[in-house]
């Protein structure tokens, strides 16, 4: 029974809680209109992504945001440009360091996402343009990328130096 109480207690010490999720900024750009739309839509399509995070407080409090921006372009016109950046708020105590940083670079964007797709359709949409869908995103596949990259610089460097 005591085991039980000490390993609720190491679970009830870890909590991850969304607090409030929110548009940190939006843009909708279409600059060759009304031309763009007299051509075949046939567009070739750039997806860039981006997550950041700052503490808010000492209480255990982030921001995240999930930045994506979208340019679509039909032969060397750019049809349209859009920006998003959904943001949340987000409780995360009793969390190594790196244990902290894999939370904040993945299941925070996880749960971001969604939202950031939403509003980038809905702006296509309401831009004129067919609605995108945006295939989802493996936030952990990604961070374990970043990871490697970061390491591998570190070594180069690490060479450099000798």
């Amino acid at each position: 029974m005591a085991d039980e109480q000490v390993a609720a207690q190491g679970q009830a010490q870890q909590q991850f809680v969304m607090q409030r999720i929110y548009n940190k900024d939006l843009s909708f750009e279409s600059p060759s209109t009304p031309g763009v739309f007299k051509k075949q839509w046939q567009p070739k399509v750039n997806v860039d992504l981006n997550t950041r995070s700052n503490t808010i407080d000492e209480q255990g409090n982030y921001e995240v945001v999930l930045s994506i921006t979208l340019t679509a372009k039909i032969d060397e016109e750019t049809a349209f440009l859009v920006e998003v950046q959904q943001a949340g708020i987000f409780s995360i105590v009793g969390f190594d360091e790196d244990q902290l940083r894999r939370v904040l670079g993945t299941a925070a964007p996880n749960i971001l996402f969604p939202y950031a797709r939403e509003n980038i359709d809905s702006l296509v949409v309401k831009g004129g343009f067919p609605p995108v869908m945006l295939a989802p995103v493996n936030f952990e596949a990604l961070y374990e990328q970043a990871l490697r990259q970061q390491a591998e610089q570190q070594a180069a460097g690490g060479e450099a130096a000798h």
